[in-house]
């Protein structure tokens, strides 16, 4: 028999968790996730478009004097090991780190777990809002030199994934199939990375673990700029629907709990008056 995970007190909010219905949300939300990003994803969308506004972030960022992205990879680029490392680190750390921290919250934090999840849906589908609205080529597929619209622009990025290697590839036929490689705006490895922080960076016990979750974004943005993933300011927007999403996942969250609240009451209620009743008799 399954034991439920009752979240705060027990007796005043009723709010149940139960493993395999959260593991149920989880998959189903994962799935319409993958659905609707790829819907509009690299496969539909024209180059040019996401060209267009990979330009429109460049110069963003060379307006405010803040391009750098070609920089901080360049020192890099002779360190084979490192590069493959951080390639690893970007196609793995960004679910695994996710989904250790949501189980840890299950367990040990129950009273956080329904926010943060509900937070972390939110800005997981706005999101996908982003990159519907605003496809993005990333700074690793613009390469050497790109002609779009009569004009010929040179960059000076590396694709590290397809130089150095990794655990995957973008050119293999079941990664290209499924992925949207123009889902770039928000960065969700960023946005994610803030979300393990600030859900379970308060309450750790232990100074190491709070030193690792909050030295765990800086190092995500640094990983995907260095692997030329993403731009900057995609980890900008990646913070910015984060924000959006704890306002609306917090909420939420409220909403059951006291749903749950006036329903234990209203339970304990009928429960008193049934009692009276019977001792009336």
């Amino acid at each position: 028999m399954t034991t439920p995970v009752t979240v705060g007190n027990p007796e005043r909010r009723g709010v149940r968790l139960r493993w395999y219905r959260e593991v149920g949300l989880v998959i189903v939300f994962y799935i319409v996730y993958s659905f609707c990003r790829n819907l509009f994803g690299s496969a539909t969308v024209p180059p040019s478009e996401a060209f267009a506004n990979a330009m429109r972030v460049i110069d963003i960022e060379e307006a405010i004097g803040l391009y750098v992205e070609p920089a901080v990879q360049k020192v890099f680029l002779d360190f084979d090991l490192f590069l493959r490392a951080w390639n690893i680190f970007y196609g793995t750390f960004h679910f695994v780190v996710t989904a250790g921290i949501m189980v840890w919250l299950y367990r040990r934090y129950p009273a956080r777990y329904p926010t943060w999840r509900d937070t972390l849906a939110f800005t997981t589908a706005l999101a996908l809002i982003g990159f519907s609205l605003f496809p993005l080529m990333p700074p690793r597929l613009l390469g050497e030199f790109s002609q779009f619209g009569g004009h010929s622009l040179s960059f000076h990025f590396v694709d590290t994934l397809k130089e150095h290697g990794g655990l995957w590839s973008f050119e293999s036929g079941a990664v290209g199939n499924v992925s949207n490689q123009y889902a770039a705006m928000p960065s969700l490895h960023f946005g994610w990375s803030l979300w393990c922080y600030f859900a379970l960076g308060p309450v750790v016990r232990r100074r190491w673990t709070f030193w690792l979750l909050a030295i765990y974004p800086w190092a995500t943005l640094f990983a995907i700029v260095v692997t030329a993933n993403h731009y900057w300011l995609d980890a900008a927007g990646g913070a910015l629907v984060l924000a959006a999403g704890y306002v609306l996942g917090s909420r939420l969250a409220r909403y059951f709990e006291r749903r749950a609240e006036r329903r234990a009451v209203a339970t304990d209620d009928e429960r008193v008056g049934a009692d009276g009743s019977r001792g009336r008799d």
